[in-house]
């Protein structure tokens, strides 16, 4: 199996962890995606922050069409390896 991993980049944390819990529901996955802070370059502040979900997919058997519009839902999108 290849360690195969998508990025979504969500614009805040309740997009974040809004999108995480629907992951689940619509793509059936098992594993909890990995919640990271992207801080802009030279921000400190909070508000200034994308959050990314990690996803790994080792058996690739997620869409990545159909997570680029479910990342839409949240006015984010989905970063190409």
């Amino acid at each position: 199996m290849s360690d195969v991993r998508h990025v979504l980049v969500l614009p805040d944390r309740e997009a974040a962890e809004e999108a995480a819990e629907a992951l689940g529901e619509r793509f059936g996955v098992d594993e909890e995606p990995q919640l990271v802070r992207d801080a802009l370059a030279g921000e400190d502040d909070a508000e200034d922050a994308q959050w990314l979900l990690v996803l790994r997919d080792e058996g690739e058997r997620l869409d990545p069409g159909a997570l680029d519009e479910f990342a839409a839902e949240w006015d984010g999108w989905r970063e190409e390896p």
